[in-house]
């Protein structure tokens, strides 16, 4: 497997990247975390801030998986809404949760501003509905979120989403002002930066081939090909990209992929005619579909950048354009002859109740995973939460562990066609609009 980033417009846009030395020898930390992605780094910003020595392992580079590949969408909430987890826990044990599902954008804006980090951040998102049913579904949402002190959900008639998105597809939406967009891997790059701005370590290209767990009384230690970490605490924060290391792990949860691709750079009225606001957009289907205009290019234009479909078990389909496009001419088709510049995938991790997994092997292990399509977010609340848990403040950590999850049925082998059946009944249920 390649450890360096996909040919992507994300890549071909970074700044210049810093190169961490791989591992090697034997290094004592109090926490080590694996994996350089948002978990990771928002994990290890936080702990640094409270004093603790941290070291960072990353198998490839500063953002090589879904957290510099993504569609750069600040959307709030979980991939499953908070009526959901009332539904499933109570209403009580839910107001943690609740508080949490719109922190993440927050801290994204607070890590920006602080350490100066430049990954082109524009204001407001939209969720824009195909039909009455899913117009309903957003007027509850507004509802549901303001019952839980989120105000900033205001919802667009036929008419006023014409004025915000250049298609005739829509029948309304809603702007959430709170939400936003970035460059995901130039964020990710930012947040490495600051980490070792505060004395934090990263090790690029040091995978992880096993954890001696310890006890209650030996630490653990993390085991590379040419070193070995010894920390009085591990997080682990693979992600989709953990496989097969921590086993309990990887049976509760599945690598999906999504596709992106990049238009190339547009005269500057057909790419402002297209998104007048600059707001990122994502509709209403259970699988979506998801665009935004990028920075402007090095002088040269504004992108749409595209996004949509999944893969489960994250095969890598053989032609991205060919799956994307179509969905793109669907909504403009007045960008029909436009030349596709970037194609690329990546994975993200789905659970089975598509809310994220938090918590603790024995004494000295802790992970989160699972964002399930809403990473950009919850990742930055789930190193914030990871971080107080460490320092001896575990209550919002204890609200997530108490989410219950599942395996998923039938184990590795059938896994896939039965979350692929159930994504095509909802899918088809989305086409007829019941």
């Amino acid at each position: 497997m390649s450890t360096t980033h996909p040919r992507s417009y994300y890549a071909a846009s970074r700044h210049p990247q810093v190169a961490y030395p791989a591992l090697v020898g034997e290094v004592d930390t109090d926490v080590c975390v694996i994996g350089a992605g948002y978990t990771g780094l928002s994990t290890a910003l936080h702990l640094l801030e409270h004093g603790f020595k941290v070291t960072v392992l990353e198998a490839a580079q500063v953002g090589f998986g879904a957290s510099g590949r993504n569609g750069g969408q600040i959307v709030n909430s979980y991939s499953r809404d908070i009526d959901a987890i009332e539904r499933q826990v109570g209403a009580e044990p839910a107001r943690l949760l609740a508080a949490m599902a719109f922190e993440g954008g927050r801290i994204i804006r607070e890590r920006v501003s602080k350490y100066g980090i430049q990954c082109d951040l524009k204001e407001g998102g939209v969720f824009a509905a195909f039909t009455a049913k899913q117009l309903r579904h957003l007027e509850a949402q507004q509802k549901l979120w303001a019952r839980h002190g989120y105000t900033q959900l205001e919802l667009l008639d036929a008419a006023a989403i014409r004025g915000v998105v250049a298609t005739e597809r829509y029948v309304g939406g809603a702007v959430d002002h709170g939400g936003g967009h970035i460059h995901p891997l130039n964020l990710a790059l930012g947040e490495a930066a600051a980490i070792v701005s505060l004395g934090g370590v990263i090790h690029e290209h040091s995978p992880v081939l096993r954890i001696d767990r310890g006890s209650t009384q030996t630490p653990p230690i993390v085991h590379t090909p040419q070193g070995q970490v010894r920390a009085r605490f591990v997080v682990v924060a693979g992600n989709a990209y953990l496989g097969g290391l921590l086993p309990e792990l990887a049976a509760k949860s599945m690598p999906c992929g999504t596709q992106v691709i990049a238009t190339e750079p547009l005269p500057e009225d057909l790419a402002r005619s297209l998104l007048p606001q600059d707001y990122c957009v994502e509709d209403c289907n259970y699988l979506l579909d998801y665009f935004r205009l990028t920075a402007d290019d090095q002088g040269r234009g504004r992108r749409l950048l595209y996004g949509g479909g999944v893969v489960y078990g994250a095969r890598d389909p053989a032609d991205i354009e060919a799956i994307i496009r179509p969905k793109m001419l669907q909504t403009f088709p007045q960008l029909r002859g436009v030349k596709i510049d970037y194609a690329w995938t990546g994975n993200f991790l789905l659970t089975l109740s598509r809310l994220p997994q938090m918590g603790r092997l024995g004494d000295h292990i802790y992970y989160s995973q699972g964002c399930s399509g809403h990473g950009v977010t919850f990742t930055h609340v789930a190193g914030k939460v990871l971080a107080e848990a460490l320092r001896g403040q575990a209550e919002r950590f204890d609200a997530f562990g108490a989410l219950p999850h599942y395996p998923f049925p039938g184990g590795r082998l059938i896994r896939v066609p039965l979350t692929a059946l159930g994504a095509w009944y909802y899918s088809l249920r989305d086409k007829l609009g019941v």
